[in-house]
């Protein structure tokens, strides 16, 4: 009985209510339409006057069974992963031949428990390689911000699409585009998120090309050659939104870098003052803050007073760095960025929430509407020619990645994020200290932000063997999992390199690195010897 004294409807095995053509009672007890109605209403198959139409007693075929047991044994998954990400563990666990098998079966057609397919998938990403560990250095990921994850889990339950007018989504969205640009002291408040910096980058750029060339986005270039003018320590997204814009990878001026990997701001200018003089349309200049290869920041202000003069878009690439604008460690670095046109942030980069979640920054708002707003008859923009967020950038299917950045800057603060970064940069320092006082290492590179790039030089390792060891021993470090680095190529050199943008690490976990390399190192050459390292 309900509480109001009512008889309650009968249910599904589902637990949906019942229509009375769906119960199962006898014959009489079902409405006319129902399945059991008389021989000439099935004949003719047609519904008399009077007759409602059959529904078939079918509930939600997809309905959870025991929801509420399933989430709860979900959340102590997602407990118990957290806890392990509180401290490094020894080793990798490898991908066993019983787990590979299990992920190569057919698709199932039956229903399984769902806690135990749960356990299932927990098993599998405690086999992969996750970013979360406070001693994963090998690149420039994210760390999972525990609020950022329940964030996505809210998100995803709604399941809202941002593309178009969403009520409180959209203002929340705009929200947390207002309070990024605020922290990293960025010169206005527009912008849009995206999934990550090449979305972001390729956005701005499209954005840079249209004021270049007005009409581009319809017409093609029309026999016209662009260029863009950037660092050759750009990330690669640059280069790839080039050859999907028209402008070609060929046009990708990659100026040369000064000896902190900053790129020549002479150079830049002499670049678009060639093109100009050559028939060339400069789109935009883009500036790295914060390279993903070494953490270079551009002299952001001088490139703004290039771009001043020569018309020239400013966007800055600032997937990585951007976040220690906000602090007052490296904040300096950044002077200028007020005057840029845009600026990529990815908040699952150093503001440690999970992928994906990005940011673009824009001066004028205008310029997205120019390069991507379309009137379609499926979205039509009403009287009032409103502007949907799909008019801004590539995206139609957009989830409110904004709400992991919302609730991480309101639970914890932006004092808290600027304390994470500084931390951060300490340590990338102190490695950076330890590196100079080993006599096996060699610190390439004196950090700019928290990457730092570093060689293990042991007796027996000469020059002709360094690049070959250093390949092999970063394979041997991933291998071990005691510490995980990645190799990369500075200056010419093959060397190890270690981002720290991880809210869980510790100054133990960085006292942790030199060590372990020894021992691998050491383990990989009694094996091969330094001649014969493949």
């Amino acid at each position: 009985m309900a509480e109001d004294g009512k008889a309650e409807p009968s249910r599904s095995a589902h637990g949906r209510p019942l229509s009375p053509a769906g119960e199962h009672g006898s014959a009489g007890e079902h409405s006319p339409a129902g399945d059991h109605g008389s021989a000439g209403d099935q004949d003719s198959g047609t519904v008399g006057a009077g007759q409602a139409p059959s529904r078939p007693p079918v509930g939600d075929p997809l309905a959870l069974e025991d929801r509420e047991a399933v989430l709860a044994h979900a959340a102590g998954l997602i407990l118990a992963a957290w806890r392990s990400f509180d401290h490094p563990r020894a080793g990798q666990p490898p991908v066993t031949d019983e787990l590979r098998a299990s992920l190569e079966g057919p698709l199932p057609e039956g229903p399984q428990d769902a806690a135990s397919v749960l356990d299932h998938a927990a098993r599998v990403l405690d086999a992969s390689i996750a970013q979360s560990r406070p001693r994963f250095f090998a690149y420039v990921g994210s760390s999972g911000l525990e609020v950022g994850v329940l964030a996505d889990a809210l998100m995803a339950s709604h399941d809202v699409n941002v593309a178009v007018e969403a009520g409180g989504a959209g203002l929340l969205e705009a929200q947390a585009v207002r309070w990024v640009a605020e922290l990293v002291g960025f010169g206005a408040t527009g912008g849009i998120m995206a999934s990550g910096g090449m979305i972001s980058n390729l956005t701005a750029l499209a954005a840079a090309r249209e004021q270049a060339l007005p009409g581009a986005r319809r017409e093609g270039a029309s026999g016209s050659r662009m260029s863009l003018v950037c660092s050759d320590e750009v990330h690669y997204s640059v280069r790839r939104a080039a050859e999907l814009l028209g402008i070609g990878g060929a046009g990708v001026r990659a100026v040369p870098i000064d000896t902190r990997h900053r790129v020549e701001v002479a150079a830049v200018a002499d670049a678009i003052r060639r093109d100009r003089a050559e028939g060339i349309i400069p789109v935009a200049v883009v500036a790295n803050a914060g390279s993903t290869l070494t953490g270079a920041v551009d002299d952001l202000a001088s490139l703004a007073e290039v771009c001043a003069e020569e018309g020239v878009w400013l966007h800055v690439d600032g997937a990585y760095g951007l976040p220690a604008a906000a602090t007052s460690t490296k904040g300096h670095l950044f002077a200028g960025l007020e005057r840029a046109d845009s600026a990529t942030v990815d908040a699952h980069k150093w503001m440690y929430v999970p992928k994906p979640c990005s940011v673009l920054l824009v001066r004028d708002v205008a310029a997205l509407r120019r390069a991507f707003s379309h009137e379609e008859t499926y979205m039509p923009h009403g009287e009032e020619a409103e502007l949907h967020a799909v008019d801004l950038t590539l995206e139609y299917s957009r989830p409110l990645r904004s709400l992991k950045v919302w609730l991480a800057l309101r639970v914890h603060g932006a004092a808290a994020l600027r304390a994470a970064i500084e931390a951060n940069l300490a340590q990338a320092a102190y490695l950076a200290g330890l590196l100079r006082e080993h006599p096996d290492f060699e610190l390439v590179l004196e950090p700019e932000l928290s990457t730092v790039c570093f060689r293990h030089l042991p007796t027996g390792v000469t020059d002709a063997d360094a690049d070959r060891y250093h390949l092999a021993l970063a394979g041997a470090l991933q291998s071990d999992g005691d510490v995980y680095l990645a190799p990369a190529r500075v200056d010419g050199r093959t060397c190890l390199r270690a981002c720290f943008v991880n809210h869980r690490t510790t100054y133990e976990d960085v006292e942790g690195v030199l060590p372990t390399v020894t021992r691998v190192g050491a383990q990989l050459l009694d094996r091969q010897g330094p001649g014969t390292l493949r």
